[in-house]
């Protein structure tokens, strides 16, 4: 029991430094917090959310490593996602794009917050191989439910991001009271994401796995 309890703490504890690292999800989150507010924020944290649900899944059946077997597909969805993370920088530098980083609160439909959030982490073939390098770990050797105890620890891990990713939401609206009003800074922080989008899309593509 000592030993178990142990295990959930050190998976807790180390899910929750991997969630806090910054990602594509995260800049997403701060990006809508900061240009549209804390509602916004929220709605695209949830859209991230759901795009790691399907990963989740693949994982748990195995499917992700047949996935990666496939060296031209994993190539195909690794360069879609390398391409819609530079879309996403591109969209971040047009005032009235789909991250308005502005003073007015254009409205944004929820469908859009949404649907940017899970093809933000559906594109991405790595989170899959994460699931699948990362849960095994805390699962016990000796069980005869493995599958259900590795989706179960992915599930913490999904209900952790959202709270991890609303708190970076509120962050960045509460920011966004300070700096909404500067063009200068706005600008800077415009380019700032762009740019950390930009590094994200072109390592992605390049990378190896």
């Amino acid at each position: 029991m000592r030993e178990s309890f142990g295990m959930e703490t050190e998976f807790l504890l180390t899910a929750l430094i991997v969630v806090l690292l910054p990602g594509t999800g995260v800049l997403y989150t701060l990006a809508t917090g900061l240009g549209l507010g804390t509602r916004a924020s929220a709605v695209a944290a949830f859209g991230c959310t759901l795009g790691i649900l399907p990963q989740l899944l693949l994982s748990t059946f195995g499917l992700s490593a047949i996935f990666h077997a496939s060296g031209f597909a994993f190539q195909i969805i690794k360069i879609a996602g390398a391409l819609y993370l530079l879309f996403m920088a591109w969209q971040v530098l047009q005032e009235s794009g789909a991250l308005q980083l502005q003073a007015n609160d254009a409205p944004r439909s929820n469908s859009q917050l949404i649907g940017t959030g899970i093809w933000l982490n559906l594109l991405n073939p790595k989170l899959g191989l994460f699931f699948l390098a990362f849960l095994p770990q805390f699962v016990p050797a000796d069980t005869d439910n493995a599958k259900a105890i590795f989706f179960v620890l992915g599930l913490v891990f999904v209900a952790m991001t959202l709270v991890i990713f609303i708190g970076y939401g509120l962050l960045a609206s509460w920011v966004r009271n300070y700096v909404i009003s500067k063009p200068q800074v706005m600008k800077c922080i415009r380019w700032g994401f762009a740019a950390a989008f930009v590094f994200l899309g072109l390592r992605l593509g390049f990378e190896t796995v």
